[in-house]
């Protein structure tokens, strides 16, 4: 819902019903994730994609039909070959989409949960996507994290208490998945399917060093929704001017910066950092904090550099205290082999190697490679 929630708000505000369609399951070489989602107006309108156009127009159909019935959907689209080119899936995968119509008597939190998702505040939303009695469908829980308000209900207190356990452990690692229960929320039964999508903030991008690459590579980051800093210890380069696609630009010694970020709790598992200072003066330093003893555990830390820069900053870190297996954690030279030579081309390569990193990818012409186009780590998986 992310991707399609101000348009979704404006609509609800306005009193209109709305349906919304969500990817809630995913298998084989499905086009889009779960949590994707596409909206179908009361005029007609189409706004997002479930799967890049292969079933939109079903779905959109779909979508009208909920509109005038208020009878959510749980629908499963796949490919055979007589519905190929008709409205399955031509790339061979399945998606489960539910659809529901959304109004301010349907989904009274919706203003909440969007101002949540508007600020960067977690907040999870869990719905009955499937149960063996139809009037659970579409029964709905918000849940923040510890602490946090929760609201609705998914029609008992232990379905209530087992979601909210679970919802809050998701939203904690940022994943979005179905989960299945009992039909009284019993763990270890089945019948009962909970769509729970986590809007936790935007993942992290650090980039180190002032420079024209570094420019680039913010503007791939804010590209592909990252949260980016750009951090260095010179003023007249450090400038918001100068990095107009960057969330912030902080003039720090970069070291220094990290340590105050991960004694504030700031960094994560989803955050990835870029050092681009190539100077031992600037990266060796940061890169002891980023992979040394106590280093906070992130996605990804490459460093910008010739080999023979890479070889002469090994040799400093270990003479720092880094050891051989702390060093095997950083991405040096950065980047993937694309041949890059400007900026943009850089940037573009970094970004290949982050996202090969993160999805299993090995950076190989798909022609050839066999098997699954979309891998799927284990936090996509339906549990």
């Amino acid at each position: 819902m992310r991707d399609v929630v101000g348009r979704l708000e404006s609509w609800w505000e306005g009193g209109e019903s709305v349906a919304l369609a969500t990817v809630v399951g995913t298998w084989k070489s499905a086009p889009r994730q779960p949590g994707a989602s596409m909206l179908v107006g009361a005029q007609g309108e189409a706004v997002g994609s479930v799967s890049g156009g292969c079933v939109e127009g079903a779905v959109y159909e779909l979508g009208e039909q909920v509109i005038a019935t208020g009878t959510p959907v749980l629908q499963r689209y796949g490919v055979s070959d007589d519905e190929a080119m008709g409205v399955g899936l031509t790339c061979g995968g399945i998606l489960d989409v539910y659809v529901e119509r959304v109004s301010r008597a349907d989904f009274p939190e919706l203003g909440e949960v969007a101002a949540d998702i508007a600020q960067g505040r977690p907040v999870a939303v869990a719905t009955v996507v499937a149960h063996p009695d139809p009037a659970h469908l579409g029964r709905r829980l918000v849940v923040r994290p510890e602490g946090g308000v929760t609201t609705g209900s998914l029609g008992s207190g232990r379905a209530d208490d087992a979601v909210t356990d679970d919802a809050r452990g998701m939203l904690a690692q940022g994943r979005t998945a179905t989960l299945e229960y009992g039909p009284d929320g019993e763990r270890r039964g089945e019948g009962m399917r909970v769509f729970v999508a986590s809007y936790a903030p935007r993942p992290r991008m650090l980039v180190f060093g002032a420079i024209d690459f570094a420019a680039a590579v913010a503007r791939m980051g804010a590209f592909l929704g990252y949260r980016v800093t750009v951090c260095d210890a010179r003023p007249v380069f450090a400038t918001a001017s100068r990095f107009p696609e960057a969330d912030e630009v902080v003039v720090s010694w970069p070291h220094r910066y990290v340590q105050e970020q991960v004694a504030a709790g700031a960094l994560d598992e989803r955050t990835v950092a870029c050092v681009l200072t190539h100077d031992p003066k600037f990266d060796v330093p940061l890169l002891e904090v980023l992979l040394g003893e106590g280093a906070p555990d992130l996605a990804y830390v490459g460093a910008m550099g010739s080999r023979r820069t890479h070889e002469d900053r090994l040799a400093r870190l270990r003479e720092a205290g880094v050891t051989d297996e702390q060093l095997a954690r950083l991405r040096s030279p950065i980047g993937l082999d694309l041949g890059a030579r400007t900026p943009e081309e850089t940037a573009v390569s970094i970004a290949s190697e982050i996202i090969a990193l993160r999805w299993g990818g090995r950076g190989e012409p798909l022609r050839e490679t066999e098997g699954e186009i979309h891998r799927h780590t284990a936090s996509d998986l339906r549990i």
